[in-house]
């Protein structure tokens, strides 16, 4: 795959790798090196170079293939005078009537005089925004219309409107917690980050009922929890190999004791020395088990204590982190409803002097109405600014949660992978010393089968003989 080209999706820090490539959303990239495991490198079109997520960028369909930028269409198709198209960030085309900021996915008719036919996503973005007007430029695509606030000179015939903003905002996203999401009916085909696998960072955005259903639980506590679980049966299983070491322990104590016993020491002949054997197999097995348990501590207990301190670091520093942010997150939306709410304050009382104007109350209210301008401009500004912050919090939430449950999916892996390698070592020890066993055991067997009564007989006769003439009668 070297050598094609992806748009980027998100944008990226880069802080997240010792050589990331920062970018922002909708540049293209030249792909250099596509390992495994998540991190691609690419060269942006300044000529820099660095690694970031596979999952942050859309390969093409072609090496080679540049989707035309914004406000360019296909030689091929024609439209209407004062509409243009643009790519979402997600890759998908729009449509802009650069005249009255109506937006639409529909490509609009080229039919002069019949409008663009409506469609479920199909939206229009008025030119006043909050009761003031919004800038000339290209209006964002109907996912994100509500998330830009645009200041430029008040028009005294929509001083009074309501705020088409916000309307626009409860059709194309809901917000669950303090977080946006793209209403259903919006974005019925949001692209996964990692389509071809379940993966942590494609399903756990929202936040879900408890048990109980007495609150809601984010769904990155979800995974987080799990992740405790397993440490948690870590812990558990280095308990349960601390005990078979100390059974093995135990053993091999009461074995070497018994080695020492003294009974039918005086034992004789091939027999004896079978004996002897029998018990000498006992110390040396019992040495044998204490060089078991003594691996099993240092080769698999020590090593699976020494991982799970480790994966507890890690997921503290995870769980802080992803808590700061939504903090952060859930501070920054409560100041865009407070400076939502001071807006419409604002312009509720630029309305009220406007219509005191109209009837010409006093010659005090032009002065209130220059006032009520400035103070609902101020308020749109405010508006404006705390949107901005929510946006980038909410952008860091979003990078720092897809870069957090990759990391958490990585740890998970090794936390398997290390207790199933060291179960192997378990085995694998187990299987030794079953064969050392075995190996004490051999010189009995063998001084067993070299048990010969006769022998023993002849061999003991020689030894302690005392004459060989038997008695016979005495004769008178």
């Amino acid at each position: 795959m070297s050598g094609a080209r992806c748009r980027t999706l998100y944008p990226f820090s880069g802080e997240r790798h010792g050589q990331g490539l920062r970018f922002a959303a909708g540049e293209l990239i030249t792909l250099l090196q596509v390992p495994d495991g998540g991190w691609w490198e690419g060269e942006k079109e300044d000529g820099l170079r660095g690694w970031f997520p596979a999952s942050y960028v859309q390969l093409l369909e072609k090496p080679g293939m540049v989707p035309p930028p914004p406000g360019e269409e296909s030689q091929t198709v024609i439209l209407p005078p004062g509409w243009q198209s643009y790519l979402s960030p997600q890759g998908r085309r729009y449509y802009v009537n650069t005249t009255t900021n109506e937006t639409t996915w529909e490509r609009p008719s080229s039919s002069p005089g019949i409008p663009a036919s409506p469609g479920p996503h199909r939206s229009s973005l008025p030119p006043t925004v909050n009761g003031y007007h919004a800038s000339g430029t290209p209006a964002h695509p109907p996912e994100t219309a509500h998330m830009s606030v645009r200041k430029s000179t008040v028009d005294s015939q929509n001083l009074g409107s309501s705020s088409p903003g916000k309307k626009q905002s409860k059709e194309s996203t809901i917000t669950i917690n303090c977080v946006t999401f793209p209403h259903p009916d919006t974005m019925p085909e949001q692209q996964l980050l990692k389509p071809t696998e379940w993966s942590y960072c494609d399903y756990f955005w929202a936040d879900k009922k408890d048990s109980q259903g007495n609150g809601n639980v984010a769904g990155f506590e979800l995974l987080l929890q799990k992740q405790l679980k397993g440490k948690q049966m870590q812990k558990e299983m280095s308990e349960f190999i601390r005990e078979r070491i100390k059974i093995e322990e135990e053993y091999a104590k009461n074995l070497a004791k018994l080695s020492q016993n003294s009974l039918a020491a005086q034992e004789e002949g091939s027999l004896g020395e079978a004996w002897a054997q029998v018990k000498k197999s006992l110390a040396d097995e019992a040495e044998v088990h204490l060089k078991f348990s003594a691996k099993l501590h240092s080769e698999v207990e020590k090593p699976l204590m020494n991982f799970r301190e480790n994966f507890k670091k890690d997921l503290k520093k995870c769980d802080h982190h992803i808590a700061d942010l939504r903090k952060q997150l859930a501070s920054r939306y409560a100041s865009v409803e407070k400076a939502r709410k001071a807006l419409t304050e604002r312009q509720r009382d630029l309305e009220m002097k406007t219509q005191q104007l109209e009837i010409k109350l006093s010659n005090k209210t032009e002065e209130d109405i220059k006032k009520a301008r400035r103070k609902s401009t101020q308020a749109g500004d405010d508006l404006m600014r705390c949107v901005d912050l929510y946006n980038q919090a909410q952008s860091k939430w979003f990078e720092e949660m897809v870069t957090t449950t990759l990391e958490l999916e990585r740890l998970e892996v090794e936390r398997v992978e290390m207790i199933r390698q060291h179960l192997c070592q378990y085995t694998q020890l187990r299987h030794e010393t079953d064969m050392f066993n075995q190996s004490t055991v051999e010189p009995v067997d063998q001084l067993l089968r070299k048990v010969d009564p006769a022998k023993d007989r002849e061999l003991w006769v020689r030894e302690h003989k005392t004459g060989n003439i038997r008695p016979v009668d005495m004769e008178i």
